[in-house]
């Protein structure tokens, strides 16, 4: 099967299956999702990597080079006949003309999804209530929940946590670098400017709201899932979102400022209330040292800040 964009697989970007499970059910198309489900040696991607193959559509990858063509010419079949198919690739391989570059040995698990499937719709429901889902199947048969539970027979068990966050506090080209990088890396992003200009920056992907921050984040609720960034060079607003972050549980919490600026600044939310343990968890100044002060410079080594925590 020749897959869209194969010559430039950007369909190798996104990580996250669930959207593209989304918008064949609505479609009301079947699908086949493929599952990293063991792995020996060095590879690019964990077990619990997924990809979903939607005709000669493809989300997400295992390897690069001409794995992943392979891969859609099973899934074809498997979306045929309905029979799970478990592929298995460098050593032990029957398919000796699929190179993995690293030298490892992958096993590939592929089913096939039906738009009805309801394990997938349980699926689909957490993520939309931003709850973590543990999804399990044997290949025939597909298990979701939010704890674990019994794996007997499942030839893989991953947990999906919700997408994570990205609110972005301010409207300089600072702010507006960092909200579009965060975008672009899969999060989704809001930027917040309270009492900003009616029209949406001209960033695509990237949500706008003006209210006063209070408002704004009780419509957008904070969760561990959540970085907050907060760039405004206002001691006000930055206080105020780094408080409402902290007392949220954001996952990340930042504020774009000098060194010099920190102490006083910690001074002031511990009089707000912000218990010791919250302000150590606030990063101040935001990003990895010595990447450059343009705007792209320090987005980048704030994303790269970000990521780490949410790594870690």
């Amino acid at each position: 099967m020749q897959l869209n964009d194969a010559d430039w697989p950007t369909f190798g970007w996104i990580a996250d299956v669930r959207p593209a499970l989304r918008e064949a059910s609505r479609g009301g198309r079947s699908v086949v999702l493929a599952t990293l489900t063991g792995l020996s040696g060095a590879a690019p991607r964990p077990i619990g990597t997924q990809m979903v193959f939607d005709g000669a559509a493809a989300t997400g990858y295992f390897s690069g080079g001409c794995l992943e063509a392979d891969v859609a010419n099973h899934a074809a079949v498997v979306l045929a006949d309905g029979a799970p198919r478990r592929l298995v690739y460098g050593e032990g391989s029957p398919w000796i003309d699929v190179r993995l570059v690293c030298g490892g040995r992958i096993e590939i698990l592929l089913e096939r999804i039906a738009p009805d499937d309801g394990a997938i719709a349980g699926l689909l429901a957490l993520a939309d209530s931003r709850r973590p889902a543990w999804l399990a199947s044997d290949g025939q048969q597909r298990r979701v929940g939010e704890e674990r539970g019994d794996l007997a027979n499942a030839a893989y068990a991953i947990r999906l946590d919700p997408v994570w966050q990205a609110f972005v506090v301010g409207g300089d080209p600072i702010a507006l670098a960092i909200a579009r990088l965060t975008a672009l890396s899969g999060f989704e992003t809001t930027l917040f400017r309270p009492q900003g200009p009616p029209s949406a920056p001209p960033l695509a992907q990237i949500g706008y709201r003006r209210e006063p921050l209070g408002e704004a984040f009780a419509a957008r609720p904070m969760d561990r899932w959540t970085a907050l960034v907060s760039a405004t060079h206002a001691d006000e607003v930055d206080d105020l979102a780094l408080i409402l972050a902290a007392k949220a549980g954001a996952g990340y919490v930042g504020v774009l400022g000098s060194t010099g600026r920190v102490a006083a600044r910690r001074q002031r939310l511990a009089r707000a209330g912000l218990s010791s343990e919250q302000i150590a968890t606030i990063h101040a100044p935001i990003g990895l040292g010595r990447c450059g002060k343009a705007p792209w410079e320090v987005a980048a080594s704030v994303l790269a800040e970000i990521m780490t925590v949410r790594a870690s």
